[in-house]
């Protein structure tokens, strides 16, 4: 089965959230199941890094959006790899959404509606003349007129469309309809308009013949209005006709403490004099005065949905208890401040590196007796499922993937409500578990032993891939 997995972001060449791991790890998972191929954006930082590019197709400039060319590599592992070749979109400073300073790019529906538009020409056989799809899979806004495209031109090739995070819904004027080439027919209710703009998400979610999230607990929260983002109708609509599944991510092999090279010292489960080195090493790292209590690790996107706030209100009865809290991420310059601000009021008890470096993360997922995950609301998590493999016990809300792969009181720590009370909570019950060392090592080892392993999540999308062509 030929499949095109359509994506922004893949952790080989480009990241700024957990698309990128996904994108990076779910195609290879499913490579026993299917031919497939990625295709991305030529971001500066992709065509730096694939040395080896062979242009396989064009497409024509079509309504505002330029002219492009259609390049084929492979990865080190030879996964192969479509790039949409276009400088004027793509070659620019910053991440693949925004400029330097965080702001949107003005232009992003002429960059994504073209990166679509091509993902299916490639997928309907018109650009590689080798090769076409027997069914697409987008993810998330970027891809979401994928689907679309594909209806307006009159394809039945099958499509499903991910969502990693409804939050983000790719919004624009209702002149864009016109910008990218969309029928005007399909701005209203039931298609692409949301408030009176166009909405790519929606195209999708209205488009596609399956949609998918990343856990089962977020598949039904995402029907309900506190969840659904004004999209709960549709989505309660799609979930009815049993046409929105719920699959877990998972997290590569790569993150096992007995194996990982970039830690300070590895260790296993029981080891915990290995374990105590790398708190003592991400202790020296970030200033921090030696100290025999609890390290709290963040390793997130520092935005409000991540709770940051939270633990910034809760951070001095951390401290008080005799904890210390290590934070790693970027985002909104406010919250990024005021961790700044913390540390400066604290530096001998807080750390704070604004950015991303996936070996300091391990480092301090390693190091840390605890991992803070306060999200208001999470799609499916990923830092959970590398702490509890590092021996970092997870105190999360409980919602969407952190409900399903946290076990209260034996994995990690669950608390109710997305407020300082009920996190002060589950931070309580993990200092009384910290002292407790008897606990602490059965949790642990409880942690440790958990498999996060994407062949199942593989062989769930296989299934699907499988049934939805077959319909």
């Amino acid at each position: 089965m030929r499949v095109l997995f359509v994506t922004t972001e893949m952790d080989d060449f480009v990241r700024v959230g957990g698309l990128g791991a996904v994108s990076a790890a779910l195609p290879r998972a499913l490579r026993p199941f299917a031919d497939i191929r990625i295709m991305l954006p030529g971001y500066r930082d992709i065509i730096e890094q694939l040395t080896h590019l062979q242009i396989v197709g064009r497409c024509p400039a079509f309504a505002e959006m330029p002219a492009c060319t259609l390049g084929r590599a492979a990865t080190r592992d030879g996964l192969p790899v479509y790039v949409l070749l276009c400088s004027q979109l793509y070659d620019r400073p910053g991440n693949p959404y925004g400029d330097e300073s965080g702001r949107d790019w003005p232009d992003n529906d002429i960059r994504f509606a073209r990166f679509a538009s091509a993902a299916a020409e490639l997928a309907m056989g018109s650009l590689d003349k080798n090769w076409a799809a027997d069914l697409i899979h987008a993810n998330d806004w970027q891809a979401s007129l994928v689907p679309a495209y594909l209806a307006w031109r009159g394809a039945k090739l099958p499509s499903i469309l991910t969502i990693h995070n409804l939050a983000y819904q790719g919004l624009f004027p209702k002149e864009s309809l016109r910008r990218i080439g969309a029928p005007e027919s399909s701005f209203h209710i039931d298609g692409t308009e949301f408030y009176d703009q166009l909405s790519f998400l929606k195209a999708g979610l209205v488009y596609a013949s399956h949609l998918t999230t990343v856990s089962g607990t977020y598949a039904r929260e995402i029907t309900t209005e506190e969840f659904g983002c004004g999209l709960e109708g549709l989505l309660r609509v799609r979930s009815d006709a049993s046409e929105l599944t719920g699959i877990l991510n998972g997290i590569d092999e790569s993150w096992d403490p007995r194996s990982c090279a970039q830690l300070a010292q590895q260790f296993g489960a029981g080891d915990w004099v290995g374990k105590r080195a790398n708190a003592d090493y991400v202790r020296k790292q970030f200033g921090l005065a030696v100290s025999r209590g609890p390290i709290f690790g963040i390793v997130a996107r520092l935005v409000h949905q991540k709770g940051i706030d939270l633990v910034l209100s809760a951070a001095d009865e951390i401290l008080d208890a005799g904890g210390q809290i290590v934070v790693t991420g970027s985002g909104e310059p406010a919250l990024e401040q005021a961790l700044i601000d913390a540390h400066r009021r604290r530096p001998d008890a807080i750390g704070v590196a604004i950015g991303f470096n996936e070996a300091q993360a391990r480092r301090i997922f390693a190091g840390s007796d605890f991992t803070l995950m306060p999200s208001r609301f999470e799609p499916c998590g990923l830092s959970q499922m590398y702490a509890q493999r590092f021996g970092s016990l997870p105190i999360g809300h409980q919602t969407g993937g952190l409900a399903e792969t946290i076990t209260d009181g034996e994995t990690g720590f669950l608390f109710t409500q997305p407020s300082r009370d009920s996190l002060l909570g589950g931070i309580r019950r993990a200092f009384s578990t910290f002292i407790a060392q008897d606990r602490l090592d059965s949790m642990r080892r409880s942690a440790m032993a958990r498999s996060f392993s994407w062949t199942i999540s593989a062989s769930c999308y296989s299934a699907l891939y499988r049934k939805i062509a077959s319909a």
